[in-house]
């Protein structure tokens, strides 16, 4: 489909879903950002629904100015996939010996190494930078340095959540890993820091709703958010490139006699900001549940833990700021699953996947997120379709 402009707004809302099963709260959200003066355009993803801060599945492209709520608390919020020389027939009547060892060796919910990953014993991990990353944290917010400890040994582990590690077999038969992390509780830190001195900002105090307070361009208190938001964001880069080094190795230890190789790593945030150029203006653009899908671009699209994901590649929609969804999206909250749902629904919803089937991940259950075939469809102007997933291992927080 192409997309529906909503009427009314200050600025061009471009939607890529019907604007008539879009929730009354989310669409208030959008035009609620549509009222800031530095706006210049949003693009609405079909997985569009209600979110802390703005809403997930929009693209927010503003001059001058950045809303730290907006990018949200898990900075960097992204997936990586990679696919494997092992097909369907390698893997073992039994997965579960596999799915142990994910967890055993990348820690998940709010579990930590036990000291740091040291990149360096990585096989075939690139640690140019490295130092010069971890230099930089010197000058990120005083009120979030003493997490450092904290920080160095979440490198390399999950999270909670919707945050996964799947083991998946395209249409072929062939093995793909793929992972869903962010900037773990630093990102957090630094966003929920940030946030609350946005709201402080005199420019902010007239806002329709306090979540949208922003940052404007050439103050002293934007200039201190960008380099937090851009080191976090290569932090929660840098967490998936160390956990999908651990999980190849897991691979390469459990199928030894197979000498597994691996095409290169796609990966993407979802959560972010981005310096680009649109319309003669140089822009920040914020994805909030999106990706970025520049022509020929690989990007990764996930559904739900039962149901399967897409790598696709983008077709460069100006329209749409150059975006596409970043899942399924939510069609209703982790409460109202918890309400409906029970552990047996989830080990029905899941059946032929390893993973976890209790009561502490029911509000992950497939049928709490929206059709992922749906999705894609309604992006068809938008992403090509280069392969389909279906995972046979999830790992969850």
């Amino acid at each position: 489909m192409s997309y529906t402009e909503v009427p009314g707004a200050r600025v061009p809302i471009r939607m890529w879903a019907d604007p008539a099963a879009v929730e009354d709260v989310a669409m208030q959200q959008l035009r609620n950002v549509s009222t800031l003066p530095w706006i210049k355009g949003l693009a609405v993803m079909p997985d569009v629904h209600f979110g802390k801060g703005a809403t997930v599945g929009s693209v927010i492209a503003m001059q001058g100015a950045v809303c730290p709520a907006a990018v949200g608390v898990d900075i960097g919020c992204g997936m990586s996939a990679v696919k494997t020389s092992l097909t369907a027939n390698d893997l073992p009547g039994d997965l579960s010996r596999l799915r142990s060892k994910i967890e055993q060796a990348i820690p998940v919910g709010r579990g930590m190494h036990d000291s740091p990953v040291d990149p360096g014993r990585l096989h075939g991990f690139a640690t140019a930078g490295w130092d010069d990353f971890w230099g930089r944290f010197d000058d990120v917010a005083d009120a979030v340095k003493f997490r450092q400890d904290r920080a160095t040994k979440q490198m390399g582990t999950l999270g909670s959540g919707n945050h996964f590690i799947e083991f998946c077999l395209d249409e072929s038969g062939s093995v793909w890993l793929m992972l869903h992390s962010g900037s773990r509780n630093i990102g957090k830190e630094l966003a929920e820091y940030h946030i609350g001195q946005a709201q402080k900002l005199p420019h902010n105090q007239g806002l329709i709703d306090r979540d949208l307070a922003v940052f404007v361009a050439d103050t002293p208190q934007m200039a201190a958010y960008r380099h937090d938001l851009f080191w976090a964001q290569e932090y929660a880069k840098h967490n998936r490139e160390i956990m999908m080094s651990l999980f190849k190795d897991i691979v390469r230890r459990e199928f030894k006699k197979a000498k597994v190789t691996f095409e290169p790593v796609i990966s993407c945030h979802h959560n972010y900001v981005a310096e680009e150029r649109y319309e003669g203006m140089d822009l920040l653009v914020t994805r909030k549940g999106a990706i970025r899908a520049g022509s020929g671009e690989f990007g990764i699209i996930p559904g739900s833990m039962g149901t399967g994901s897409y790598i696709v590649k983008g077709l460069g929609n100006a329209d749409s700021f150059n975006s596409a969804s970043h899942g399924a999206g939510r069609r209703m909250s982790r409460n109202a699953a918890k309400k409906r749902f029970s552990a047996r629904d989830l080990e029905e919803q899941t059946r032929g996947v390893e993973c976890r089937k209790d009561s502490g991940v029911v509000d992950e259950i497939p049928a709490a997120y929206k059709p992922i075939e749906q999705v894609i469809d309604q992006q068809r102007d938008l992403v090509a379709v280069v392969a389909k997933l279906k995972q046979v291992i999830c790992v969850k927080g």
